[in-house]
Order: structure tokens, then C-alpha cells, then sequence
């Protein structure tokens, strides 16, 4: 893997992390304009704490070395619940307030796509 890779691998994980955490917690406290969000987005406020632990171990998942197959999950678990905010934000009409999610989505594609070899699950076949 190249020098360029790793950086750029590094760069977008650390943000996608501290996105996912940071997003995951004011969730997780249920700030109010977190509440009023999601309920204007027509989902349950129950949700937020599902959404605030996914979020925060996914990130968790997707720092520590090994366990490859785990951080396909968690990519896999970032991808649908970003792009599911992108959909409800278009659903509902609330196209100014999708760009987190977009920058989000867009960092964890770029994280996945320039994981290092050792990061990667392989599937024997």
C-alpha cells in the first residue's frame, strides 16, 4: 500500500470516527434539537439510542487493528444508516440539513476503499 493511501485512509477514517462518535453521543444525550430533528424526520425518539450505540461502536470497530469481517459490518452498518438520512432528508423536503450526511457517507466509502490489505476480510472460496 502506497504512502498516499495510508494517509488518505487515515484522514477519512479518523473523521468518519469522530463524526460517527460525535453524532452518536448527541444522540445517545438526546439533545433537543437532535429530538426535534428526528421527529420531524417522522421517525420514533426511541430510535436515537439505537442509532447513538451503533454509531459509537461501529467507530470503535472501525479504528482497533484486526477483525476484518467486524469492519465490513460496521462500513456496511454506517453505509445504510447514512444513506437512510439521505433518503429521509429527501423524503421530507429537509435538503439543507443533508450535508452531514452526505460528508459522512462519502467518508466512509473513501475509509473502505483505501483500507489497508490487513483490514480487509477475506472470504475463502
Amino acid at each position: 500500500m502506497s504512502k498516499r493511501n495510508k494517509i488518505i485512509y487515515w484522514i477519512a477514517t479518523i473523521w468518519l470516527a469522530l463524526g460517527m462518535v460525535s453524532t452518536g453521543l448527541v444522540q445517545l444525550l438526546r439533545v433537543k434539537e437532535e429530538t426535534d430533528f428526528i421527529i420531524n424526520l417522522g421517525y420514533p425518539v426511541y430510535l436515537l439510542t439505537l442509532l447513538g450505540i451503533c454509531k459509537i461502536l461501529g467507530a470503535v470497530v472501525v479504528l482497533i487493528p484486526r477483525y476484518p469481517l467486524l469492519k465490513e459490518w460496521a462500513y456496511a452498518g454506517f453505509f445504510f444508516v447514512m444513506s437512510g438520512a439521505i433518503f429521509s432528508h429527501f423524503a421530507t423536503g429537509d435538503m439543507n440539513k443533508m450535508f452531514p450526511a452526505l460528508l459522512l457517507l462519502a467518508l466512509t466509502v473513501i475509509s473502505w476503499y483505501f483500507r489497508p490489505p490487513g483490514r480487509k476480510a477475506v472470504l475463502a472460496g
